[in-house]
């Protein structure tokens, strides 16, 4: 199998890595709007740099991973839909809702496949969860605590173009938090504060936010997050039920410390990123993606999945800038993916 990778900055780098290591995967073709960049990642992986996005249509490969910026996914899956390649793409398709659903049009009308980056679907931590409230371990669950924390913020000149903490960061919990209780976001009234550093208001961006989630069931749900977190990178879920309740990402790396006397120690070695922090779930989802590619599974997360989570983030946008509770019918696509 042969798979061209589109974009090689920090995450295209880890999927390349991936990929050149996988026993299905015959040879990869490289390529990035900063040519030396992958010039220099194909020699490090003794695999093959292109000059451009159409050396890799050209050339011939059997899928395609794009890893660029946001703002050119959309047309590259509408590119290699029409080419009749499989796709897989890290989140988003787009940072608005008429170029995600054009997107995603494009790739069914061609029959091909798009499958979504959403990682945290592969963490041992989240499946684990999914597990639980499945088997019917929790009873009926009540309460869903969600959180998402990067120990420094990004650099300034990003922030304009991340889409904001909701669609960038946020997106990820109400991802898994459809697919780990399988019940859609109803409505939210969310809140964000831009009282850190000046780069974020400079932006229009909130460098920390929250939102009150309702569920088509009743469960509610937070879920909260902040590019300040100085303690370290810290992620997890907490859901509980009438007969028990658990939580994700709480381990001897989790960046929190308890007042308690008896209380757990601080970590000695907390997360600092997510890379370092999901590190084997960006492996198990490039994993999956080439079973697709070679008819031996289902694909884990495609297109309107994604297109679900944005919807979320984007009736957040509107809850915080209007400050009011925003219902998912009021915003276009909302024929949901079931998300079991």
């Amino acid at each position: 199998m042969r798979i061209g990778v589109i974009g090689t900055g920090r995450i295209g780098t880890i999927h390349a890595n991936t990929l050149s290591r996988h026993r299905e995967v015959g040879s990869l073709i490289l390529t990035d709007a900063d040519g030396a960049r992958a010039q220099e990642l194909a020699h490090r992986l003794g695999e093959t740099a292109a000059p451009g996005v159409d050396e890799i249509f050209k050339w011939g490969v059997d899928a395609v991973v794009i890893t660029t910026a946001t703002s050119a996914h959309a047309e590259l899956i509408g590119r290699a839909a029409r080419s009749g390649l499989p796709v897989f793409c890290e989140k988003p398709i787009a940072l608005d809702l008429p170029g995600t659903m054009q997107a995603i049009a494009e790739v069914e009308t061609a029959g091909t496949v798009l499958q979504m980056g959403f990682q945290r679907r592969f963490d041992t931590g989240y499946t684990g969860a999914r597990e639980a409230v499945r088997s019917g371990r929790l009873g009926r669950l009540h309460t869903v605590r969600a959180l998402t924390s990067d120990q420094a913020p990004p650099p300034a000149e990003w922030l304009p173009l991340s889409g904001g903490l909701y669609r960038d960061t946020l997106i990820h919990d109400f991802d898994v938090l459809r697919w780990v209780t399988g019940r859609e976001i109803v409505d939210v009234y969310a809140a964000g504060s831009d009282a850190g550093p000046p780069m974020f208001r400079a932006a229009g961006d909130v460098d920390t936010a929250a939102a009150v989630l309702t569920l088509d069931d009743g469960t509610l749900a937070t879920a909260t997050a902040t590019r300040l977190n100085g303690a370290g990178y810290d992620v997890r879920m907490e859901l509980a039920g009438e007969l028990d309740q658990i939580v994700v990402g709480l381990d001897d790396r989790t960046p929190i410390a308890s007042t308690e006397p008896t209380g757990p120690p601080a970590a000695d070695k907390p997360w600092t990123g997510f890379l370092e922090r999901f590190g084997p779930a960006y492996e198990a989802e490039l994993a999956a993606f080439v079973e697709v590619v070679r008819g031996e599974r289902a694909n884990p997360c495609d297109g309107r999945e994604a297109l679900q989570a944005l919807r979320v983030a984007e009736a957040c946008e509107v809850s915080r800038r209007e400050r009011r509770a925003v219902r998912l019918a009021e915003l276009p696509g909302g024929t949901s993916a079931t998300a079991f």
